[in-house]
């Protein structure tokens, strides 16, 4: 189907952006291993198992708790400069929103049900 093929589509996009954003969090961060990490589990994106689902939406969701993590961090770095802040709460409070929407979208396939490639 085609609408079927769309949206896994739009899934595979999705979580390999949030991914791709991690990496580069993560770089930015100086933890090389979590980057390759990160660009290596984009794989599970086009994988269509439901432990590859399952596996991608934890990841995922620990992906969400890191950014919630950094932006908190960030912001009271910068509070404590007397630097203002909201821009940066709402871009990343943004990417961990994209990231969590991303988490959702692997879970709730898995729970729908993908079709007859599934197990």
């Amino acid at each position: 189907m085609k609408s079927a093929r769309a949206g896994r589509v739009a899934r595979a996009s999705l979580s390999v952006l949030s991914l791709l954003l991690l990496a580069a969090h993560f770089y930015r961060s100086g933890a090389y291993p979590l980057v390759v990490a990160a660009i290596a589990l984009t794989g599970l994106a086009f994988v269509v198992r439901p432990w590859a689902r399952r596996a991608l939406g934890l990841v995922l969701l620990c992906g969400t708790f890191e950014w919630l993590r950094a932006a908190w961090g960030y912001a009271a770095l910068r509070a404590s400069m007397g630097l203002p802040y909201t821009r940066l709460l709402v871009i990343l409070g943004g990417v961990a929103a994209l990231t969590f929407i991303s988490a959702y979208m692997a879970w709730r396939s898995d729970l729908v049900g993908g079709g007859p490639e599934t197990d």
